[in-house]
């Protein structure tokens, strides 16, 4: 039996999974990686500041401009679709299998997909706030309003709701998923390294059977996980999740 048929066996048989994901899962729907080697972050996209620097709280205050040129033609890409992974993860929760979709990533392509109880750690693109007021706004109107994006409301400067570096997590949904992956049969954690904190640690809090592993390269919790697949996460999730049908 193959780690994928072992998968699939394993999903057939959950009934509180959750998934746990990074940037490798929207890599394969062509969203580049912030931190791979073809990543945003390995680029040299200006002379004076770095990407990350660019993608920072105190980029955002300071040079605004900047900020939002950067983030329109960095960060979000309004033209992409779910890949095969998305849908079979939204099939495994429609099915009463999957519990919640835990993702460090900030395209909304889970929900899309249609995924119902999805924790984004660090944000979407899809969502937008005034600093000021509240009022929310859709990332169309982000794309539309260059070079600032201004309240309709109130005059107040429009922001993407995504984690920017040197902001903290949202505590409701840090605590909502953390809830989710301790009360989990399985845990399957998809297209990340495991090295961004605070999110990485999530999966500490992990108690149940089953921790499956798949990305490309490997983790620091591939010794304790039962089947690691080094195979597209994409195409692992649907041929597990059509073979646990």
């Amino acid at each position: 039996m193959t780690n994928i048929e072992k998968l699939g066996e394993i999903l057939s048989h959950s009934t509180s999974a959750v998934f746990f994901g990074g940037a490798g899962m929207s890599t394969e729907s062509g969203i580049p990686d912030f931190r791979g080697v073809n990543g945003i972050y390995n680029q040299k996209l200006n002379q004076t500041f770095s990407p990350e620097e660019m993608a920072s709280y105190n980029f955002f205050v300071r040079h605004t401009e900047e900020f939002f040129d950067f983030y329109r033609k960095r960060l979000v890409y309004l033209d992409t679709k779910p890949n095969a992974g998305h849908f079979a993860l939204a099939e495994l929760e429609s099915r009463g299998n999957l519990k919640a979709v835990v993702t460090q990533n900030i395209d909304g392509l889970h929900q899309i997909a249609g995924s119902k109880t999805v924790y984004e750690l660090h944000g979407s693109t899809r969502r937008n706030y005034c600093v000021k007021c509240g009022a929310s706004y859709d990332v169309e109107f982000i794309m539309k309003n260059i070079p600032i994006p201004y309240c309709e409301k109130c005059g107040g400067i429009v922001k993407p709701d995504v984690v920017l570096y040197g902001e903290s997590l949202d505590n409701e949904t840090v605590s909502n998923s953390i809830h989710a992956i301790a009360k989990a049969d399985t845990l399957i954690v998809g297209g990340t390294s495991l090295i961004v904190y605070p999110a990485a640690g999530l999966i500490d809090y992990f108690r149940g059977r089953h921790l499956i592993l798949i990305n490309k390269t490997a983790t620091h919790a591939d010794a304790d996980a039962e089947l690691v697949i080094r195979e597209n996460i994409g195409e692992t999730l649907a041929k597990a999740v059509a073979l646990s049908s």
